[in-house]
């Protein structure tokens, strides 16, 4: 009978020994730990405030490069904003053109999210100038639920401590992003003689963004061998190449598919921060890797837009509707959407999107099959496409279905704007 109480004695022991372990186990697992790697967060807070800036530049239209330099900064944010708590990751910061040295952490715990909530918060309050009060409202609000999220399990000055280096990290960002010289507003007069630019119909509007391309690079020289050239030479010989697809161009509109119509109209803007949310949305991947996407797809893309405007204004070549217009004597012809006043070549959507196409292979792979539900076209149902690259071969030949650039254009500029991303990738080293 003793030994069969000591049995039991040593029974209950053993199964108070495993219970224990089994306890400590699932908390390393499941629960978090004191000061967890950043990059066992899900990307929840990246795809939230990606939402958000989709929904802030649909009320607030701007050009595509403007676009893509709001989002690059915001990603940018968002990584250093994180990176010191991602495991294996490094800080980019030295890597950028001119970025003076970032705010550090101090001793003491951080929340990740928290960081990332703030700072994000804070550089969408700043990058979007003339933010309405509905918008500020917005973030806010944002902001503010997040952050009630993170207090059911986290103490306050953890938070607090967290939120603080994400402002740090969002204002350093933004004081550095006003050096970039976007802002130059140096007057544009177009050159005289039939080959250049000039006003187009129906606004006749000046020309936009012609000092773009002296905005400072993210990353220095990213595009070295980019621009593929001069253009076709400028010709109004019926039989000399420039004529001849400025005829095709004229043919194409004359018998434009319900589905090249469609397509014309699919892609207003480079809307490839929303297919990055998509993807978000699909393969959940963890905050570490969202941050990187979000960071690289707007650095490739705001260096292209960069990059093809300096090349627009290099060139200055005229548009299709001017052409056709006077030199093939079609006054009345006009294009599916209207043309952006802006020199004809190289082709925006092109370069930006195989920059975007580009980034996002290299990411979530070559053959990635996704379904695009475009966030500001309501009307439209979503497109199917087998890779990115197939996407961004779409919204270049979109431009040639709406009529307003050749197409030799957009498949040379599908080429540059490759080849930035291709450099970005290089040059800009996350881990």
């Amino acid at each position: 009978m003793k030994q069969m109480k000591q049995l039991t004695r040593a029974s209950r022991i053993l199964m108070l020994a495993f219970a224990a372990t089994l306890w400590a186990t699932s908390c390393t697992d499941h629960e978090p730990t004191n000061n967890p790697d950043a990059g066992s967060f899900s990307a929840e807070i990246a795809a939230s405030w990606l939402t958000m800036q989709l929904k802030i530049a649909q009320s607030m239209p701007a050009p595509p490069p403007v676009l893509a330099r709001r989002f690059a900064y915001s990603g940018i944010t968002l990584y250093e904003s994180v990176v010191p708590g991602l495991a294996g990751y490094q800080s980019i910061a030295p890597q950028l053109s001119n970025l003076p040295a970032l705010p550090q952490i101090t001793s003491g715990t951080y929340y990740w999210p928290a960081s990332a909530n703030a700072a994000l918060a804070e550089i969408n309050r700043s990058i979007h100038p003339g933010l309405s009060a509905v918008n500020k409202a917005k973030i806010d609000s944002l902001e503010a639920a997040n952050l009630e999220v993170y207090k059911q399990s986290r103490p306050i000055e953890e938070l607090e401590r967290s939120a603080a280096f994400g402002r740090s990290i969002a204002l350093a960002i933004f004081n550095w992003s006003k050096t970039d010289g976007y802002d130059n507003a140096t007057p544009y007069t177009p050159l005289s003689g039939p080959s250049y630019w000039k006003p187009t119909p129906p606004a006749f509007a000046p020309a936009i963004l012609s000092n773009w391309g002296k905005v400072r690079l993210l990353v220095a020289n990213s595009d070295q061998d980019a621009p593929q050239g001069a253009p076709i030479p400028y010709s109004e010989d019926p039989a000399s190449p420039y004529f001849k697809q400025a005829e095709e161009l004229y043919n194409i509109s004359q018998s434009l598919t319900t589905e090249q119509r469609n397509i014309a109209t699919y892609w207003p803007d480079n809307s490839w921060h929303n297919i990055l949310s998509q993807v978000l949305a699909k393969e959940k991947p963890k905050l570490g890797k969202a941050a990187v996407a979000f960071a690289q797809l707007g650095i490739a893309m705001s260096d292209a837009a960069i990059s093809l405007c300096k090349e627009k204004y290099v060139h200055q070549g005229v548009r299709p509707v001017t052409f056709i217009r006077s030199v093939m004597n079609r006054p009345s012809w006009n294009t599916v959407i209207p043309t952006p006043p802006h020199p004809e070549f190289p082709s925006g959507h092109s370069v930006m999107s195989a920059a975007a196409a580009e980034t996002l292979s290299s990411l979530f792979g070559q053959n990635y099959a996704f379904t695009d539900v475009p966030y500001n076209l309501p009307a439209f149902a979503p497109r199917h496409f087998n890779s990115f690259e197939e996407a961004a071969a779409e919204a270049a030949v979109s431009r040639v279905y709406a009529g307003i650039h050749y197409r030799k254009t957009c498949e040379v500029s599908l080429v540059h704007g490759k080849k930035v991303a291709q450099n970005v990738t290089q040059k800009l080293k996350f881990n």
